[in-house]
């Protein structure tokens, strides 16, 4: 990004969010591996001389159970979840281009866009992504769209959240040790969203456990 070149040093508080929004993704992720491990059909690491192989059976068998169930789920998860994978994609994407392009003039298709005398932050197109999405989701009779739709919302919050610091600080503080807030607060939302997938995983395995087994 143009502006100040200072490099950022994270300070505790952000590793920490570091830490717990690492951690509940790797929950989400790794929940359901380890729950599809411990139920499919691949041996566990303590049965099998080969737990390489019986790790890479795990996984596929999750994908598959992850198609499965994606098709089966309540649209309203569905939501959820492409939401989730859609903004961290885009958060970890634009940060990574945005590092690679202070040294260089461009990165593949990606490259610092100026009108005029004016540079253009990917905040604008990131706003104006989840504002369209978002009404159309609103606007939208079909449920089964909204899933979809929640993929560019998504997008638009990775976008927009990657650089929150500028909008509240009114200036250009991308590298500055301000510009950390961004960092802060993407990872905060992270954290969030994973934590909201994961109860909504226990949510729905409850009802399975209480509802079923009283009817």
């Amino acid at each position: 990004m143009i502006g100040r070149r200072r490099g950022l040093h994270l300070d505790r508080p952000t590793f920490a969010l570091g830490a717990v929004a690492t951690a509940l993704a790797t929950a989400v992720i790794g929940g359901e591996l380890a729950r599809v491990w411990h139920r499919g059909s691949a041996p566990l690491p303590a049965d099998t001389e080969e737990p390489l192989l019986a790790a890479a059976e795990a996984v596929v068998e999750t994908a598959t159970v992850a198609t499965r169930g994606y098709q089966d789920v309540p649209n309203r998860e569905n939501a959820l979840f492409n939401l989730f994978t859609s903004f961290v994609t885009t958060f970890i994407t634009v940060r990574s281009v945005t590092t690679l392009l202070r040294d260089r003039q461009s990165v593949g298709p990606f490259r610092n866009l100026v009108l005029g005398q004016r540079h253009i932050h990917h905040f604008v197109p990131g706003i104006l992504l989840a504002f369209v999405s978002g009404s159309a989701a609103i606007a939208t009779r079909r449920e089964g769209l909204e899933s979809w739709l929640a993929i560019p919302f998504g997008a638009g919050m990775g976008l927009t959240l990657d650089e929150s610091a500028l909008l509240l600080e009114l200036d250009d503080v991308y590298w500055s040790e301000e510009g950390l807030l961004s960092v802060q607060i993407a990872l905060s939302a992270t954290a969030m969203l994973s934590a909201v997938a994961l109860a909504t995983r226990f949510l729905r395995r409850g009802e399975e456990l209480v509802l079923e087994s009283e009817s």
